[in-house]
């Protein structure tokens, strides 16, 4: 590639990032908004505290089954059209979320949840996209500025919650209102992309490997497992996090807050993780995010106090930001342009499948698992452990093989 092609190739990189980040940060507000509220009305509408994070795991199932139709759809009429489509599902499950709300019926509530699980997986496609345009150089660094929009994200999200949560009658209903309206203002941003839509393939292009064939690559394969861990157990924690600080004594309040300082740690060390992946390389990068994943539980386990919440969150969300961005940073550079689609949508697929479980769990062994917030709080964290020794696992098996290609 030529100088003037690379130059060329980044100017439109960069102008993609800086929409694609401004995406992250406006409509991405919905999902911490979402998170927050999300298990409090369910637990105001579910016959059993159980099923209070249901309506979150839902969205990820939702999230999960769209990964794969998504790409596909992507593929064919480009990543325009496909975040416009993610957009309009959020304000309709949003809407829906809404009514349920109106009426009481949590199983109302439950189907706007599924629906904005397709608005979900489309925001998980921008760190792709921002990869599309870009050169090997600049990719790593395109990924992390991307995600780093999920800093404004951050504070917005959880204000637009303290300013709506109450504001109406019904509780949690406003907040619902105004994630209708992020979503159809949010989605005028992608007009101004500008990603070619993929060639259509000739009839004696290269098919790429099977989805098989790219899973058993082992470099893809601990890419995979690497964010599916990174992404459930920051879900599993995360979800709960509201109920346990509301159940250990604190108010919604405090858990908004704590949510903001988790999503500011989660995309504020974004502005950096591409320069450390360019410099110290992907797999260190991962083992670290992985090592602090483990010290969020380890100071979750210490007690249940405002500053515990508020470290251990923390420290989760830069734990995520390490090993998710690593991951895809590794994982999109393991396959060829024309396997996009599929790897893209399989790889989504698996980790929001382990996040769909993550969240249904959560509710469970915050609830049920032990008699009171803090027993479940801990429930919660120990289930951290087995699947933090298999992904280092995994990363320990690639970075001792000798060829990992």
């Amino acid at each position: 590639m030529t100088d003037a092609v690379l130059i060329h190739t980044d100017r439109r990189a960069k102008r993609n990032v800086a929409v694609l980040a401004s995406a992250q940060a406006f409509l991405g507000a919905q999902m911490a908004m979402i998170f927050v509220v999300g298990g409090l009305a369910g637990q105001t509408l579910a016959s059993n505290v159980c099923f209070a994070t249901l309506p979150i795991s839902l969205i990820v199932l939702g999230s999960m089954l769209a990964a794969n139709p998504l790409a596909w759809f992507m593929q064919r009429a480009g990543r325009k059209a496909g975040f416009i489509l993610g957009a309009g599902a959020g304000a309709t499950g949003a809407a829906i979320g809404a009514y349920g709300l109106y009426v009481a019926s949590f199983q109302i509530f439950l189907a706007g949840s599924f629906i904005t699980g397709i608005y979900m997986s489309a925001q998980g496609f921008y760190r792709f996209a921002a990869a599309d345009t870009a050169s090997d150089e600049f990719r790593p660094k395109a990924i992390s500025y991307v995600m780093a929009g999920g800093l404004a994200s951050a504070i917005i999200g959880p204000q637009l919650v303290k300013a709506t949560s109450q504001a109406m009658i019904v509780p949690f209903m406003g907040t619902y209102l105004a994630v209708v309206a992020l979503n159809l203002v949010g989605a005028l941003l992608f007009l101004f992309l500008d990603i070619p839509k993929p060639p259509v393939p000739a009839h004696d292009a290269p098919k790429g490997r099977s989805r098989w064939e790219l899973i058993k690559t082992p470099r893809i394969l601990v890419a995979v497992i690497c964010a599916m861990v990174s992404y459930a157990l920051m879900n599993l924690v995360m979800t709960s996090t509201p109920l346990a600080v509301v159940g250990c004594g604190l108010s919604e309040g405090n858990a908004a807050d704590i949510v903001t300082g988790h999503v500011l740690a989660m995309f504020l060390p974004s502005f950096f993780t591409g320069h450390l992946i360019a410099r110290f390389g992907v797999e260190k990068v991962i083992a670290t995010g992985l090592l602090i994943l483990a010290g969020a539980g380890a100071v979750a386990l210490q007690g249940v106090s405002l500053e515990n919440f508020f470290i251990a969150l923390i420290l989760l969300g830069v734990g995520w930001n390490f090993g998710f961005i690593g991951a895809t940073s590794m994982l999109a550079g393991a396959h060829e342009a024309h396997e996009r689609g599929r790897m893209q949508g399989m790889n989504d697929l698996l980790v929001f499948g382990g996040v769909t479980l993550a969240s249904l769990a959560s509710g469970g062994l915050m609830n049920c698992a032990g008699d009171g917030g803090q027993a479940g709080w801990i429930s919660v964290n120990l289930a951290m452990v087995p699947f933090l020794a298999l992904a280092g696992g995994a990363l320990i098996w690639l970075m001792l093989r000798p060829d990992d290609a």
